[in-house]
């Protein structure tokens, strides 16, 4: 009884985040004054021919600044929590 119940929580749950995406609006984004700069002076502002290059590292700098200390240290983070134990190396779980 108990595994029917789990399953049909999860059917529901299933159900539930499938559905989501119809109520959403996709491909029909708001026109704001922002795109309306970003295109018509990119190329002056931030000597790019790419508007989406200059917008990520011009304009948005320190975003993506900071949103590569994030990974990297994430990145760093796995890498020492998954590197084999060297010879003669002592760990706390010993």
């Amino acid at each position: 009884m108990k595994r029917v119940l789990v399953a049909a929580i999860f059917l529901v749950w299933a159900a539930m985040l499938c559905t989501i995406p119809l109520f959403l609006s996709f491909g029909d984004p708001a026109a704001t004054d922002m795109d309306t700069y970003f295109i018509g002076r990119g190329q002056a502002d931030a000597a790019a021919n790419n508007i989406v290059t200059s917008v990520v590292f011009d304009f948005r700098g320190f975003d993506t600044l900071g949103e590569s200390v994030v990974l990297f240290t994430a990145v760093t983070g796995v890498a020492l929590m998954v590197r084999e134990k060297r010879k003669g190396e002592e760990h706390e779980d010993e």
